[in-house]
């Protein structure tokens, strides 16, 4: 039993039988032994789906609720929880939560909403019995027995009546249930609409107040508007005035103009005559003018001229300034770019030198080689103890500085026995045990040398330089 604060969920209300026949218990015993754990057997049906609060419960029978459970197990969910086919399932209670009485027990599977979906026939915890007991009654125990039985099917009756009366309660309260729950999905709704309407209602407020601003900040400007009207009928109304008064000042200067006219036809023919003289003078002044403004041009022009050729010598010296410059560049640049084609020569040629050492040294690598080869030949038929360990062929490039078998080349014509000599570094002299491994003594060697990642040749470690100056050869190419 899982006996935890977490209690199973429950109901106050019996459902019909109908419902017990979607779990069904199996292998129930007639009584099971006290001290001893049971476990529960039971068969999900196609018509339930588990979930994970259901659970399996012993129920002292008679029971009224779901609450009335002795003790309870979760109830396990199975691999496939919408499976259509039938799940055989069981569950282990423990002995010590097991009643220790003799009363009729029964399991009872009970969904997360607390309604039983299965119920087990009855059994007993008590202990097994060898033999059945042969029970002897009188006439007058059969009588009393058969009246407690009519009594007994009298309750039962009433009981029955008593179950219909709360299946149709039970029936009545989910329908209220289901309208309650209706009610409350439509106070939520109502609820959601509520805050929906606030916030609308706010930002209404916020609207409104601020439209209310706009209208004070509208009301002064109709107050502005209503003055500058006014100003503007009073300003109209004087400037009629003065209209009226100029009308009639210009009645009065029409008729001025009238009489003017008149003498002025009488001078016209007076100023006949001083317009040709005008004329005369015009066309004098006009020559005059048109003398007087060729001048200014020609002086204008002067001017003009010594300021080109004044900014021509600032161009000329400033061109010759730049000149010089870029002649200076240049200059520096052919000094600079001679001295690198020398430095490349000088390094191609010693490129080259090395290329024909290290070809040199090949040759006289491969030709030890062959002496090595043949010296182990001769060692494998001598009868020296210990035999010599293959010498390894070193990598192409990797003898530029130094043969590591020029000891035993020069020591060839010394027999098989002098070839069978201890290894020496030829870069180091450090010796070597005879029986070290190729490729520790490979290994060795080559951490005095340095290999070009380009052309893979190699170059002792103590002539740095050489090395860099090899990489930077290949730069140049």
């Amino acid at each position: 039993m899982d006996e935890t604060s977490d209690e199973p969920p429950t109901s106050a209300v019996i459902l019909d039988n109908c419902h017990f026949s979607q779990v069904i218990f199996n292998n129930v015993e007639k009584f099971y032994v006290p001290g001893g754990d049971v476990t529960c057997y039971y068969t999900l049906t196609q018509n339930i789906v588990p979930r994970r609060k259901d659970w399996v419960g012993i129920f002292r029978v008679g029971w009224k609720t779901t609450r009335e459970y002795y003790t309870f197990m979760w109830a396990p969910l199975p691999s496939d929880v919408h499976s259509d086919t039938t799940v055989q399932q069981q569950i282990l209670f423990k002995a010590y939560y097991l009643p220790k009485d003799d009363e009729y027990y029964q399991f009872c599977y009970v969904d997360q909403d607390g309604v039983v979906r299965g119920a087990s026939v009855p059994f007993q915890f008590r202990a097994e019995t060898e033999d059945d007991i042969l029970v002897v009654t009188t006439q007058g125990e059969v009588e009393e027995i058969e009246l407690q039985n009519k009594n007994l099917r009298e309750e039962n009756e009433e009981l029955k009546a008593s179950c219909a009366c709360l299946q149709k309660q039970n029936i009545a309260l989910q329908e209220e249930l289901k309208k309650t729950q209706e009610l409350q999905n439509s106070l939520e709704s109502l609820r959601s609409n509520t805050e929906k309407l606030e916030l609308e209602l706010n930002s209404l407020k916020k609207e409104n107040k601020h439209l209310k601003e706009v209208d004070g900040c509208r009301e002064a400007e109709l107050h502005q508007l209503k003055e500058q009207i006014q100003n503007v009928t009073s300003e109209k109304e004087r400037l009629e005035t003065r209209l009226k008064t100029a009308l009639d000042h210009m009645d009065q200067l029409q008729s001025q103009v009238l009489n003017y006219e008149r003498e002025v036809e009488s001078l016209s023919h007076m100023d006949h005559d001083k317009t040709e003289q005008l004329e005369s003078l015009k066309e004098e002044n006009r020559q005059l003018r048109m003398t007087r403004t060729q001048q200014e041009q020609n002086k204008e022009l002067e001017c003009c001229m010594e300021n080109l050729k004044a900014l021509e010598a600032k161009l000329s010296l400033r061109l010759s300034h730049c000149l010089q410059n870029e002649q200076q560049q240049n200059r520096d640049l052919m000094e600079e770019l001679e001295e690198q084609k020398h430095l490349f020569q000088i390094l191609q040629a010693k490129k080259n030198e090395a290329d024909e050492e290290n070809q040199k040294l090949r040759e006289e690598n491969d030709e030890l080689l062959r002496h090595l080869s043949h010296a182990r030949e001769v060692s494998s038929f001598s009868v020296v103890s210990q035999a010599q360990a293959p010498v390894p062929a070193p990598e192409a490039g990797g003898l530029l500085f130094g043969n590591p078998y020029c000891a035993a080349g020069a020591n060839l014509g010394a027999g098989a026995a002098d070839v069978a000599s201890i290894r020496k570094c030829p870069m180091c002299d450090e010796v070597f045990p005879e029986d070290i491994e190729t490729s520790q003594y490979e290994a060795h060697v080559q951490s005095h040398l340095l290999e070009c990642p380009l052309c893979s040749k190699s170059f002792e470690k103590s002539n740095k330089q050489v090395f860099d100056d090899h990489v930077f050869c290949h730069g140049l190419e």
